[in-house]
């Protein structure tokens, strides 16, 4: 029999071993104290594996920052300086071994893993999203009300929509910059931003197509992205300070290049691409403006030739 003394040693090594085997067997907190755990593939994080197509990587957590993936702390806006290269393909396989520090691929088509890649080979990566066009072929394209919906804009599937009607909009493609910010992407190249120019089916003015461009481009930078403008040449000394760089199609065989200039003045890139002249006509003009230029086939698919 133990002294007792002893005992009372023996008890206080006991409650002590004690102590430790329940500290080592709890689960560490996560943050703000709360149970820690794993995320889950899918789950809407950039590293996730969820549905490419999807336009939303899930709600944020309550008090997240809108303009962080994951919604951690905010990462800086990337803005592009002009002359830098790029690679724009929307159609076939993604050719990751094209030589350019910025990519501007389907935003639909391509998940958080494919612009992770594109970060891990030092390129930038840009949302591509049509914004002024509904498209029969989009995983939201039932949310789209019928009477927001006009004339065929010339591309298959395609229908240009009503950008008067701000308040349908704004939460329809709120959730297509959330999907592209899930994804990772540094920038949204929002399309179809000029139908005030075209045959809509609606009485679009001037006017309506700066306020709509001014909310898109909002949208993208409250989610920390920035945001170019697309063709929309008129209103270029408008909108040239709500964005932060141009994408323009065939200036060079319209002979409107030299429009882009205040974009450049600015330090702002302009990516600039021509179908149907080879690049031995536009290149040396367009490198004299600073402009990104490069030959494509009108279908976008991985080839290029670059100025």
């Amino acid at each position: 029999m133990n002294p007792p003394h002893h005992r009372k040693r023996l008890l206080l090594l006991l409650g002590a071993l004690l102590l430790v085997s329940t500290a080592c067997t709890q689960t560490p907190p996560g943050p703000g104290g709360k149970p820690g755990h794993s995320a889950s593939p899918g789950s809407g994080s950039p590293g996730g594996t969820g549905d490419p197509g999807s336009p939303s990587g899930g709600p944020s957590s309550p008090g997240s920052d809108p303009s962080s993936p994951g919604g951690g702390k905010p990462r800086p806006v990337w803005h592009p300086e002009p002359g830098i290269d790029w690679q724009w393909q929307l159609t076939g396989k993604l050719d990751l071994s094209v030589d350019a520090p910025v990519y501007d691929i389907d935003g639909f088509k391509h998940n958080a893993s494919t612009v992770a890649d594109l970060h891990k080979r030092g390129r930038k990566a840009i949302c591509y999203i049509s914004v002024g066009a509904y498209e029969d072929f989009r995983p939201d394209a039932r949310r789209f009300p019928k009477d927001v919906i006009g004339e065929d804009n010339g591309w298959e599937g395609e229908r240009w929509l009503d950008i008067r009607q701000l308040d349908v909009l704004r939460p329809l493609m709120a959730e297509r910059f959330d999907m592209c910010r899930d994804k990772g992407f540094d920038a949204v190249e929002p399309d179809n931003v000029d139908g005030y120019k075209n045959d809509t089916g609606f009485e679009l003015t001037a006017g309506h197509q700066l306020a709509f461009n001014r909310m898109i481009a909002k949208l993208a930078h409250d989610r920390g992205m920035s945001v170019g403008l697309k063709n929309d040449l008129e209103q270029i000394p408008q909108l040239v300070g709500d964005f932060d760089f141009a994408v323009n199609e065939q200036c060079a065989e319209y002979d409107e290049c030299a429009t882009m200039t205040p974009f450049i003045k600015a330090g702002k890139a302009v990516f600039h691409v021509e179908y149907e002249l080879p690049a031995s006509r536009f290149c040396a003009t367009t490198k004299r403006l600073h402009l990104s230029s490069m030959q494509k086939r009108l279908h976008l698919d991985a080839w290029r030739q670059a100025c």
